[in-house]
């Protein structure tokens, strides 16, 4: 018996309520197009729920205040911060932190040398060592170090060189007698050949002046062939240093540090006030033990040799 839902002739014709010919009532063929229908209904409800869902999350994500929001303050709340005023003092200088040391006048006649001892070497000591003038720790004794740094300021002052404290150089060093240095910024050691005094500079400010000796301008043989010892003028960099004894074909040098070819500032033991080397840049040992120390000559110094 054949089905009534497998074929239904002209179904489409009649209402649902009224009956097919014969009296049968009539059942509406399925529509092929359904299932598709209903899931696109589902798929409508379904989201519309789920923008109901994120409607309803973001309004409550945007009522709670986020970790950064909660970090700050209304804006109502904030009060405008009043920038403070930085005052930057003045930069003083050592003449100014550190009164000048007054040597007490001498007497018609006086003079000050060599193994004297007492007030009067201490108070010349300290003022040398203020202007810059190397003496080391001021101990009320007259020794080498305080000859040397006598001889330095004589001849910065172009005085006669001989290493005692007399009316005009104590009139030098009350008044702070300096070689005026040519470089003006950075450090540098400059060698001046036409008053024969080495004396280290930063940034245009003379810190210490040593005694030195230079080429003597004499000639001499070395291996067969003769030289003038002088010392070559020009902008250099230290380039090497022997912490000990140097010993060559013209004689010793101690704890040298070579600036050019084998040229070089060493310590000895005969430092005059005039010009005696074969052309390297004499100082006393005391004197290159302590640039050692202080480590004020590095490899890569600027050294200035010029008259």
């Amino acid at each position: 018996m054949p089905s009534t839902e497998a074929e239904v002739p002209d179904a489409g014709r009649f209402p649902a309520h009224v009956g097919a010919p014969g009296g049968r009532p009539v059942r509406r063929a399925k529509d092929a197009t359904w299932p598709h229908a209903r899931l696109s209904v589902v798929l409508g409800v379904i989201a519309v729920v789920l923008s109901t869902s994120l409607v309803g999350a973001s309004s409550a994500l945007a009522a709670r205040p986020s970790a950064t929001t909660l970090k700050r303050p209304h804006a109502a709340a904030v009060r405008p911060l009043k920038r403070r005023k930085h005052h930057h003092p003045t930069p003083t200088t050592t003449t100014t932190t550190i009164p000048p040391v007054t040597v007490p006048p001498l007497a018609t006649g006086q003079r000050i040398g060599p193994g004297a001892t007492g007030a009067e070497v201490v108070a010349i000591q300290t003022r040398l060592i203020q202007l810059g003038y190397w003496i080391g720790t001021p101990d009320g004794y007259y020794g080498d170090a305080t000859v040397q740094a006598v001889y330095a300021i004589q001849k910065v002052a172009d005085l006669p060189r001989d290493g005692i404290v007399g009316a005009s150089t104590l009139a030098a060093i009350d008044r702070g007698a300096l070689p005026t240095p040519r470089t003006t910024t950075g450090y540098a050691i400059e060698v001046n050949l036409a008053t024969d005094v080495l004396f280290m500079v930063d940034n245009g400010r003379v810190e210490h002046v040593f005694n030195c000796s230079t080429g003597g301008g004499y000639t001499y043989v070395e291996s067969g062939v003769s030289n003038v010892a002088l010392t070559p003028k020009g902008i250099y960099h230290t380039y090497r240093a022997v912490d000990g004894l140097v010993t060559d074909s013209l004689g010793q040098l101690w704890r040298p540090r070579f600036f050019v070819d084998g040229y070089a500032i060493h310590g000895d033991s005969y430092v005059p006030p005039e010009p005696v080397s074969h052309g390297c840049v004499r100082v006393s040992n005391e004197a290159i033990n302590w640039i050692w120390a202080s480590n004020s000559d590095p490899v890569g110094t600027e050294v200035w040799v010029y008259s």
